[in-house]
């Protein structure tokens, strides 16, 4: 990375413990930064020198406060949600006391302990909810509430509007305001992503990606963990007076900045695995269909069996519809100019770990999936009719 050191600087990341925050924090310690990881979960990985872990939740104001005590913190990375993928955006409930009671304890005790800077790390979901933009930047107007799909990204908008909201606003003691920016992260991959890819190469695995959907040219946008750690460092930087403050209240959309088909983005990773790429496409709105049976039926049983939904519906919007963003606000403001990156160390990461084809024991295997998805989809081809169709045949 080529941004600046921060000499003898303490800063937190919330969500330390997660795949992100962790290489944020990594990241930042190269630099001779003092990092406080708060999570609810210890990383897997050891800490390097100069990085600290304390276990709280952002959703208990005294576990917030506590992490906040002993020393002068000079930045906040919010980085802490959930609710993104698969079953987590089906739980309401806890999707908005993280991401909106998290936001308002942390902004609560930003203002309490005279903290001059935060990040938040939002997501393009706060202006994208299922229809098509090409190039769009940050004049975009927030999508109204009542018009997201899911749950996350619903209390996403309202937590960034809260923390833009609160830059300029004076300490609760003493002199200086919060000053405060929002990121509008892509999807992010990297060697040792655990959120998506792992799915994905689950699926792969079990004969499940035996299609692709939509449009071969929608196009959306991934970003690179460090190309967004990066991203994360720079803006922390703009907040400061020496660069006039330019970040302040501000949002930025963060990518790798190569708008791509969502299959095809995936590709090398299915073929590097020496698996064949699937050659049937499906209609998007039937598999939007398909994906609001699998929702329905997640709703009525999830509570006696918990199960990995296969899509959802803002999955099905995020990776078949057409959204990407200009960077150059980005790139302007904080001076971010994203390293070209690819699947390439993630194929590899993967392999080494036993993944990959193994010719014996599959055929089986793949036959009941494969029947498996054909009633799904027969039944979502029925609800995708309008009913005087199927009734006039």
């Amino acid at each position: 990375m080529d941004s600046p050191r921060f000499p003898e600087e303490t800063v937190l990341i919330t969500g330390g413990g997660g795949y992100f925050g962790f290489r944020l924090g990594c990241a930042l310690s190269q630099k001779g930064v003092h990092v406080i990881l708060f999570d609810v979960s210890q990383p897997s990985q050891n800490l390097p020198a100069g990085v600290t872990f304390i276990r709280g939740d952002v959703r208990c104001l005294s576990d917030v406060e506590s992490a906040f005590q002993g020393t002068d913190i000079a930045c906040v990375f919010h980085i802490a949600s959930y609710g993104m993928s698969g079953r987590e955006q089906l739980n309401k409930t806890l999707i908005e006391e993280v991401n909106v009671g998290g936001t308002d304890n942390i902004l609560q005790v930003c203002l309490a302990r005279g903290v001059p800077r935060l990040v938040y790390t939002s997501t393009f979901n706060v202006v994208f909810g299922g229809q098509v933009i090409r190039n769009g930047d940050e004049s975009l107007p927030y999508l109204p509430l009542h018009l997201h799909p899911d749950h996350y990204s619903r209390t996403k908008s309202i937590a960034e509007k809260k923390v833009l909201e609160a830059n300029g606003l004076a300490f609760t003691q003493g002199n200086g305001v919060l000053r405060t920016c929002a990121l509008r992260p892509a999807g992010i991959y990297g060697v040792g992503e655990q959120r998506h890819l792992p799915r994905i190469v689950s699926y792969i695995e079990k004969g499940l990606f035996r299609f692709v959907y939509g449009d071969p040219e929608s196009l959306v946008e991934f970003v690179h963990v460090d190309n967004l750690a990066k991203a994360h460092i720079l803006a922390s930087e703009a907040l400061k007076a020496d660069k006039s403050h330019v970040a302040s209240g501000q949002p930025y959309f963060i990518s790798d900045g190569r708008p791509v088909n969502n299959f095809e983005f995936l590709r090398p990773l299915v073929e590097g695995l020496d698996y064949r790429f699937p050659s049937i496409r499906l209609p998007l709105t039937l598999i939007y269909c398909f994906a609001f049976l699998v929702e329905m039926t997640h709703f009525l049983l999830g509570r006696f069996y918990n199960f990995q939904p296969f899509l959802t519906r803002t999955e099905v919007y995020k990776t078949g519809v057409t959204h990407y963003f200009s960077l150059e606000k980005a790139k302007k403001e904080l001076g971010y100019e994203p390293q070209s990156c690819d699947l390439q160390e993630v194929v590899e990461w993967f392999k080494a770990r036993g993944h990959g084809r193994k010719p014996e024991g599959q055929d089986s295997q793949f036959i009941l999936w494969d029947g498996i998805l054909v009633i799904l989809l027969a039944l979502s081809l029925l609800a995708w009719f309008p009913p005087s169709s199927v009734l006039s045949k």
